[in-house]
C-alpha cells in the first residue's frame, strides 16, 4: 500500500494559494505593510484534529519568517473554544495565510471526525473501517491520512496500488474465475478484490483464491453466510446499505473484516474554526 500521504502536500498548497491569491491580496494592503501581529486560532465543535503539516505549510509559503506555534496534533481530540495554534509575525501575512490555512485545517478534521465517530460505532467488534476513493479532487492522500488520524484504515490509494475488480471488469474478461486469474498474471504481488452481488458469485470468486472480497449490498443473513462459507480464508469486505448508525453496527456484528463506507471522505462536515487577533 502506498501511504506516503505528505508527497504532494507542497502542491496542494501552492495550487491553493494561487486560486485564493492571485497576483496580490488586496484587503491585506489596507494594514500598513510594517505591522506585527498575533492570532490565534480555536475550535467552535468537538472534533479530532488533522492538518497540522498543511497549515504549516500555508504560513511557511506565504512568509516563512511567521512563528507557528501549535497546542494540539494530529489526532487530538478537542472542545470548542479550545486553543489549537498561535501565529505571530506579520500582520499582512498572518491574514493572507489565514483561509487556505482553515480549509486544509477544517476539511482534514472534517473527516477525521467523521472517520473517529463511525469507527466508536464499531469498537466493540473486530470490523475495521475502511475508506474508499470517493475523495475530493486534489486531496486524496491529505483525506486519506485524516481516516487513519480518525482511527480507520485506507483501502487503497488509487488504481495502482491494488486491484478491485468489479462487474464491467468481470463482463470485460469473460467471468470472475478469468479476472482473477489475469489479475494474477499480471501483478502477482498486489492484493486482488473482487466484488461480488450474491452468494453463487462469492462460492465462484472463493474458488479462484482472491486476497479479499467485497460483499456489494448483502443482506445481514447472506453477510453471515459469507463469513461462514469463507472461514476466515479470504478477508471480507461489506459496502453499501449503510443508512443509519444502526446499519453499520450490523454489519460489523455479522464478523466482516472491513466495511468501506465512502461518507468518510465524501460527505464531510467541516470543523467550524475561526482566527482572532489578540496582539
Amino acid at each position: 500500500m502506498d501511504n506516503n500521504y505528505f508527497s504532494n502536500l507542497d502542491q496542494n498548497v501552492k495550487l491553493a494559494l494561487s486560486e485564493d491569491l492571485g497576483d496580490v491580496d488586496i484587503t491585506a494592503q489596507l494594514i500598513d505593510a510594517e505591522t506585527q501581529a498575533t492570532a490565534d486560532v480555536i475550535t467552535r465543535d468537538d472534533a479530532v484534529i488533522c492538518g497540522v503539516d498543511w497549515v504549516n505549510e500555508v504560513f511557511k509559503q506565504v512568509d516563512p519568517t511567521l512563528a507557528i506555534t501549535w497546542h494540539v496534533k494530529d489526532s487530538d481530540i478537542v472542545e470548542p473554544n479550545q486553543k489549537l495554534f498561535s501565529a505571530a509575525g506579520n500582520a499582512r501575512s498572518i491574514l493572507t495565510g489565514e483561509r487556505p490555512a482553515l480549509n486544509f485545517l477544517q476539511t482534514l478534521s472534517g473527516t477525521a471526525t467523521a472517520t473517529q465517530r463511525y469507527a466508536a460505532l464499531i469498537a466493540h467488534t473486530q470490523t475495521k473501517l475502511l475508506d474508499t476513493r470517493k475523495t475530493l479532487p486534489g486531496l486524496r492522500r491529505a483525506q486519506k491520512y485524516a481516516v487513519k488520524c480518525g482511527g480507520g484504515e485506507n483501502h487503497r490509494m488509487g488504481l495502482y496500488d491494488a486491484f478491485l475488480i468489479k462487474e464491467n471488469h468481470i463482463m470485460a474478461c469473460g467471468s470472475i474465475a478469468k479476472a482473477i486469474a489475469r489479475a494474477k498474471s499480471l501483478h502477482p504481488n498486489k492484493r486482488i478484490e473482487i466484488e461480488v452481488e450474491n452468494l453463487a458469485e462469492l462460492r465462484e470468486a472463493a474458488d479462484a483464491e482472491p486476497n479479499w472480497i467485497m460483499i456489494d449490498n448483502f443482506s445481514l443473513d447472506d453477510m453471515r453466510t459469507a463469513v461462514e462459507g469463507t472461514n476466515n480464508k479470504i478477508k471480507l469486505e461489506a459496502s453499501g446499505g449503510i443508512e443509519t448508525d444502526d446499519d453499520l453496527v450490523a454489519i460489523a456484528e455479522t464478523g466482516v473484516d472491513y466495511i468501506s463506507v465512502g461518507a468518510l471522505t465524501k460527505h464531510l462536515r467541516a470543523t467550524d474554526l475561526s482566527m482572532r487577533m489578540v496582539g
